[in-house]
């Protein structure tokens, strides 16, 4: 197997590489604390310290999100060696980008069983894993990528059930969907859609027996997943119904606590964004070339099921694309009518990128199917082959600024221009590598005695440094904000005649 998909573990080969080097360019994200403080709490209430562990859970601001990731991360903290705040935190990215990594290999087995071609496969998993903002959250987030390499993973499960329809398939589907719902309560999504192509099989069943087996395999993956979902979220324990009641309640009217720019204008609204806001974020961050392939890939699915119905039906071509087609349809529209508040511009959405970029493989092998002649077919590949290496020098060129990444749709005059539209480093992970050169300067200017330095969120970035150079450092805690991540920081200096004052400012991701 490994010699006929030699390009799979070529590609995984790169990818290890490029993480191993650039592992500390970013700063961990600003809720770190808070999930962190999910993990510890989980696992000591397994360990047996219920009551004030459960207390401490139950007034965690993340209370209702991804136990099953953050408890594995906090066990793998308390490993014996690993002591270093520096040590753990990149510990924990180097495991958050692997789990997306992996992630990319699902891809590359969704994309081999629905096409059975190699290159097209390790294309889509390139195309996956390169979407400048979301890779680079990859490595500080144990939120929204880790919930879209889940909905990766958990639609390869869906496929495999529904190709092989059999319990034992829908039973490990039950389990993927349940770690999906387990992460964000937005797996639900991914839960109804099972369920209504069970449905729609149930309805075109020619005989009972036919039909029993999809009760049986459709009953069995909804109470497999149930049954995941509450055995991996603690706080659900004590009162499943209630709980995930309130769950429901406080995700879907998650107030915006931050700031929101938005074509120039500041946004913040109970009722929700923009109709076009989602639409807009996803147009001029995601690379044309996706964007393009993908519009193809939906209108070529669309006409197919037109012309051919039948092809919808639990053994044609066109079952699973359906799910695809209506994944990002139903999810829009739903934020739209039931007036979720997304910010921080699509992150909250990005599991959408997963049948955005399926619909995209759909579109380059629609178009190389449809060309004809050999070098046609070629060229195809080869276009994609070229946007791919196009991402990768946009890329580089920010790096480590992927999470600013805008695409040519956007009017890109001046920075500061760009800057006065759009939010920018809205997790601060860019901070990394500008604050660590920074103090490094500082740090080397004065080798010995204690310096005032005034800065934002320092458990944020507390990690960069070893433990000696960060003791020596004290700060002051008044902070301002303003538009579009300007901080400034005001504070009296507590030394008497410190060895230097130094006052940082962040503003459109340019550290001062």
């Amino acid at each position: 197997m490994i010699a006929r998909h030699w390009a799979l573990p070529a590609a995984c080969a790169v990818f290890l590489i490029v993480a191993a080097v650039t592992l500390d360019d970013y700063a961990t994200s600003l809720g770190i604390r808070e999930h962190r403080t999910v993990g510890n709490a989980a696992l000591d209430y397994l360990a047996g310290d219920g009551e004030r562990a459960f207390d401490q859970l139950l007034y965690s601001h993340d209370r209702y999100y991804g136990a099953a990731l953050e408890a594995p991360l906090i066990l793998i903290e308390r490993l014996p060696g690993l002591d270093d705040r520096r040590d753990i935190f990149l510990a924990r990215h180097l495991l958050s980008h692997l789990f997306f990594l992996a992630s990319g290999v699902f891809c590359y087995a969704l994309v081999y069983r629905l096409f059975r071609n190699r290159g097209l496969a390790v294309i889509a998993m390139v195309l996956f894993l390169l979407h400048p903002r979301i890779y680079v959250h990859s490595f500080p987030g144990s939120k929204d990528v880790p919930f879209l390499a889940m909905f990766m993973i958990s639609l390869y499960l869906v496929h495999r059930a529904f190709r092989r329809d059999t319990l034992a398939a829908f039973l490990l589907c039950g389990v993927g969907v349940g770690l999906l719902i387990n992460l964000r309560i937005m797996g639900l999504v991914l839960f109804a859609a099972v369920l209504a192509l069970r449905a729609l099989d149930l309805l075109t069943a020619g005989s009972a027996p036919e039909r029993g087996r999809v009760l049986l395999t459709g009953g069995a993956f909804a109470l497999t997943a149930i049954l995941t979902f509450h055995a991996s979220l603690p706080v659900l324990w004590t009162d499943p119904i209630g709980r995930f009641g309130e769950m429901l309640q406080v995700l879907g009217s998650h107030p915006n606590v931050t700031l929101n720019l938005f074509r120039g204008e500041q946004l913040y609204s109970p009722d929700g964004p923009p109709f076009d806001y989602v639409p807009v974020w996803v147009g001029i961050t995601t690379p044309p070339a996706t964007l393009l392939l993908a519009l193809i890939g939906a209108v070529a699915l669309a006409w197919r099921g037109l012309r051919r119905p039948h092809g919808v039906l639990p053994d044609g071509p066109l079952h699973f694309g359906l799910l695809l087609l209506a994944l990002p349809v139903v999810t829009g529209t739903a934020v739209v009518v039931l007036e979720n508040n997304v910010y921080n511009g699509w992150r909250h959405l990005y599991f959408l990128y997963a049948p955005l970029l399926l619909l995209a493989v759909y579109g380059l092998q629609w178009l190389a199917s449809s060309l004809r002649g050999r070098w046609m077919r070629v060229g195809t590949y080869a276009l994609a082959g070229a946007s791919v290496a196009v991402t990768v020098v946009a890329m580089s060129r920010i790096h480590p600024l992927q999470n600013s990444y805008f695409n040519v749709l956007v009017d890109r005059v001046t920075p500061e221009r760009l800057a006065s539209l759009y939010h920018m480093d809205y997790w601060s992970s860019s901070w990394g590598q500008e604050f660590r050169g920074l103090f490094a300067d500082i740090f080397e200017a004065h080798p010995s005695g204690m310096i005032f330095a005034e800065i934002a969120d320092a458990a944020h970035i507390s990690w960069l440094f070893p433990a000696e150079d960060w003791a020596r450092l004290v700060g002051g805690q008044d902070f301002r904000s303003g538009k579009n991540n300007f901080h400034a920081f005001r504070g009296p200096c507590p030394l008497a005649s410190p060895a230097a004052i130094y006052v940082s400012r962040v503003y459109a991701n340019t550290l001062a």
